[in-house]
């Protein structure tokens, strides 16, 4: 019987907990979110061309990876490398800046799961993004 009465509190304490979390708000506007939106819009623009060839993909765990250092000349690897870091480094301000909007940095993780799926879902035909463990053409 105890053990039934655990699992019940386990539950409940688990469901308020996804219950509170479905109340964040994702589309939260500070001035920090929208300076880190502004500039992962500005880089997007150099990203686009590496998402089409193949170069770089969108991760299951929300970031982008350089997923085939072949498909970039060696010239420029260096500067598509330099991309991917400044865009993961805003991904990971983003998912914080986004949780402490909401009054809930432990929400973080959550929030970067989300727009993990978001970003996969709409990523153009053709961009690679991880499934699974595995790459594959959207």
């Amino acid at each position: 019987m105890r053990a039934l009465i655990k699992f019940f509190i386990a539950l409940f304490a688990l469901t308020a907990a996804l219950n509170a979390f479905a109340a964040a708000d994702l589309e939260v506007n500070t001035p920090g979110i929208n300076a880190i939106k502004q500039s992962m819009q500005a880089r997007h623009a150099q990203l686009a061309a590496h998402y089409s060839s193949g170069a770089v993909g969108l991760t299951a765990d929300g970031m982008i990876a350089l997923r085939d250092a072949g498909a970039v000349p060696l010239a420029q690897r260096q500067a598509v490398n330099a991309l991917v870091a400044a865009e993961n480094n805003d991904r990971n301000a983003l998912y914080a800046e986004i949780a402490n909007a909401n009054g809930h940095p432990e929400w973080q993780g959550e929030i970067r799961s989300t727009f993990a799926q978001r970003w996969i879902q709409r990523a153009q035909s053709g961009w690679w993004v991880q499934s699974g463990g595995a790459w594959k053409q959207k």
